[in-house]
C-alpha cells in the first residue's frame, strides 16, 4: 500500500514527460515535438510555393491536420497536467501554442472566399512555433545566462561603437561634403555605421583620397570590432559552464524551471517538485 501511495499520479507523470527532459520519456517526447515543429515549419514553407502547393495541395493539407491534431493534444495535456492552468495559457509559449493551433479549426467556423484568404495567412502563425525550439535545446539555457551576465559589457561596447560612428560620420561630412553624397551629418553617420559593420551598401562612397583613407581604416576597424562581443559572450559561457548545475525540472505549480539538481522545492513559489 505504501508503494501505491507514493506512486506519482497520472497528471504528475504527464507533467514529467511534457515539461521535463531529464527522463527517457521526456527526452523522447522532446524529440518527437522537435520533429513535429520542424515538419510544421517545412509545410508552411512548401505551402507558400505555388507550384508545390498546386501539385501536392491535398498531401500538404492532410499533413497540416495531422500536426495540428498532435499540437492540440499537446496543448490540452500541458493544461491539465499543471496545478495552475492559467499560468501556462497566458504565458508566452502558451499563447504561441494557441495561435499556432487554432487557424485550422477556424476554417470550419468562418465561411467565405475572402475570409479563407485571411485564414490562409493566419496559418502562417505556426511558424512562431520555431520560438519554442530554444527551450528544448539544453545549451540554450547556458547561452541565455551568458547573455544576461554580459549585457552590461555589451551595452558599453555598443555605446562606444555609436560614439565612433558619430565622430567618424561628422569627420566624413566635413571632408567629403554634399557634392560627394554626404549631404548631412545623419546621412554621414549612416554611412559610418554601414561601413563599420562591413555591410557596405555602396549607395554612398567617399571620393577624396583622405576620405577613402578614413573609409579603409573604418573597414579594417570593423573586422576587429566584430570579435569583441564574441569574446565577451564566450568568456561568460565558460564561467556559466563552470557553475551550471541546474536541470530541466519544471514546477507543476508556477512552471518555473532551471532548478538545482536534487532540489525538492521550487525556488520561486516553494511548491513541491515532482519526484
Amino acid at each position: 500500500m505504501e508503494n501505491l501511495t507514493n506512486k506519482p499520479s497520472w497528471k504528475e507523470r504527464i507533467h514529467e514527460i511534457i515539461y521535463e527532459a531529464d527522463t527517457e520519456a521526456g527526452k523522447l517526447f522532446d524529440v518527437i515535438l522537435l520533429i513535429s515543429i520542424i515538419a510544421s515549419i517545412i509545410l508552411v514553407m512548401l505551402e507558400s510555393v505555388k507550384t508545390v502547393d498546386a501539385e501536392y495541395h491535398e498531401l500538404l493539407y492532410i499533413g497540416e491536420w495531422i500536426i495540428t491534431i498532435f499540437f492540440s493534444i499537446e496543448y490540452i495535456l500541458r493544461i491539465i497536467s499543471i496545478k495552475k492552468p492559467f499560468k501556462y495559457i497566458f504565458s508566452f509559449y502558451g499563447i504561441i501554442d494557441l495561435l499556432a493551433t487554432i487557424p485550422m479549426y477556424l476554417s470550419f467556423i468562418v465561411v467565405g472566399s475572402h475570409s479563407l484568404v485571411a485564414l490562409r495567412a493566419l496559418r502562417l502563425l505556426r511558424v512562431f512555433r520555431i520560438l519554442k525550439l530554444a527551450r528544448y535545446i539544453g545549451a540554450s539555457n547556458k547561452l541565455l545566462l551568458a547573455l544576461k551576465a554580459s549585457r552590461a559589457k555589451i551595452a558599453v561596447f555598443l555605446f562606444f561603437v555609436v560614439i565612433i560612428c558619430v565622430i567618424l560620420g561628422t569627420i566624413m561630412y566635413m571632408i567629403e561634403g554634399e557634392e560627394n553624397g554626404f549631404t548631412n551629418i545623419p546621412v554621414s553617420i549612416y554611412w559610418a555605421i554601414v561601413t563599420l559593420t562591413t555591410v557596405g551598401f555602396g549607395d554612398i562612397a567617399p571620393q577624396t583620397p583622405v576620405g577613402q583613407l578614413i573609409a579603409s581604416v573604418i573597414m579594417i576597424l570593423g573586422y576587429s570590432i566584430i570579435a569583441i562581443p564574441t569574446g565577451i559572450v564566450s568568456s561568460e559561457i565558460v564561467n556559466t559552464n563552470a557553475n551550471f548545475d541546474t536541470n530541466t525540472q519544471s514546477c507543476p505549480t508556477c512552471l518555473k524551471d532551471k532548478h538545482k539538481d536534487k532540489a525538492t522545492f521550487c525556488y520561486s513559489c516553494g511548491g513541491i517538485l515532482n519526484p
